[in-house]
């Protein structure tokens, strides 16, 4: 598969950690263990040693030189930060390994030295944009449902999109796991025995955008998330990826 390099398009984030001592909660937050809020009750509660002490919240240490275990475990030494946009190919799994031996989103990177984490996942049979990064701190406050990160896909689903099912996607679908939050549809148009539309949703269930339309007696034959918040797919191919600007990565903090 052709693949675009690392440099392609848009200038990419040059930014590197700041040298020295730092919060122990900001260093657990940016291995992406959790938030920083939780890393904070992490300290508090004791689960986490500086040097073979207990830590204490307010405590700074520096990885490069300093032990830090959290729950018996080391913590990695914080990488340059990398944020990359992908456009994942069907056929292609949201993890960093697959015992049944299916390619992996990491197999797609090319000279991208950091060690990066999927935002989120787009299952086996779904393409579309996905945010891959080692920012353990954004990565959570993206996923996390409180932020309500908007999230566009283009549906295909065989049948009729009626007025009626346009109105349950918009006020709520019930699911085995509670009713969905309102959704926005648009855009909608038919072809043939099948039916195209956009859904933009904020929540993160597994397979939600499929179970909301198979229980509307719509089953999906094609699914490709095109937008995620402000950031777009654009022209970029399946199977190629970009790094994210540092404007783009600022206004994700800023979400």
């Amino acid at each position: 598969m052709n693949r675009l390099p690392c440099s392609c398009r848009n200038q990419p984030v040059t930014e590197r950690s700041v040298g020295g001592p730092q919060r122990l909660q900001k260093l657990i937050a940016a291995a992406g263990i959790c938030s920083r809020r939780q890393a904070e009750v992490l300290i508090e509660s004791g689960r986490v040693l500086l040097n073979g002490q207990v830590a204490s919240l307010g405590e700074q240490a520096d990885p490069r030189h300093d032990t830090i275990l959290v729950d018996g475990r080391p913590l990695r030494p914080t990488e340059t930060p990398c944020y990359l946009l992908m456009h994942k190919p069907v056929g292609v799994v949201t993890t960093l390994r697959d015992p049944g031996g299916r390619p992996v989103v990491t197999d797609l990177l090319r000279d991208v030295p950091a060690r990066v984490y999927p935002v989120g996942r787009l299952d086996l049979t779904t393409s579309g944009l996905l945010l891959l990064t080692n920012d353990g701190e954004l990565a959570n406050r993206l996923a996390h449902p409180s932020h309500e990160v908007d999230k566009t896909y283009l549906v295909r689903v065989r049948g009729v999109l009626t007025p009626e099912a346009i109105r349950s996607l918009e006020q709520g679908v019930r699911l085995d796991d509670g009713i969905t939050a309102p959704a926005k549809v648009s855009r909608v148009r038919s072809s043939g025995t099948h039916a195209w539309f956009e859904l933009t949703i904020h929540e993160g269930r597994n397979r939600q955008v499929r179970r909301m339309c198979e229980a509307l007696g719509l089953p999906v034959s094609r699914l490709m998330r095109i937008r995620y918040a402000f950031l777009s797919l654009d022209e970029l191919p399946p199977g190629h990826y970009r790094h994210l600007t540092a404007a783009e990565v600022d206004r994700l903090k800023r979400l």
